[in-house]
């Protein structure tokens, strides 16, 4: 069974080394580009909406603006609020420095989701 095997350094970007190496190249120090993870910044930024509106919803029915028959039912939802807004307002403010190319955040810090 004659199988022909492929290159596999055939998808390989790579540059020339001068002929007086000294151990580094110019390529090696040029930061790519950064990609930018929309699936993980939708997702924060859904966990901070619905998280602000069950904590804004929740506290109100509370605190009796809002009446119901059962308002002491409502602390559930708040605490399900504030599991949603915490990440959802960390991951969101990371995106948004990231994206004014504040020194220190980059669109690495955000887990990506594929």
């Amino acid at each position: 069974m004659s199988r022909r095997r492929g290159r596999d350094y055939d998808h390989v970007d790579y540059t020339k080394l001068a002929p007086t190496d000294s151990g580094f190249v110019d390529a090696q120090f040029v930061t790519p580009a950064q990609k930018i993870p929309w699936k993980a910044i939708c997702l924060a930024t859904m966990l901070l909406i619905v998280g602000t509106f069950l904590l804004i919803f929740g506290s109100l029915v509370v605190s009796g603006h809002i009446i119901l028959n059962y308002s002491d039912r409502m602390w559930p939802m708040i605490i399900l609020g504030l599991l949603m807004f915490i990440p959802g307002a960390y991951h969101v403010r990371i995106a948004y420095y990231a994206y004014k190319q504040v020194p220190g955040y980059s669109f690495d810090d955000i887990p990506e989701f594929d």
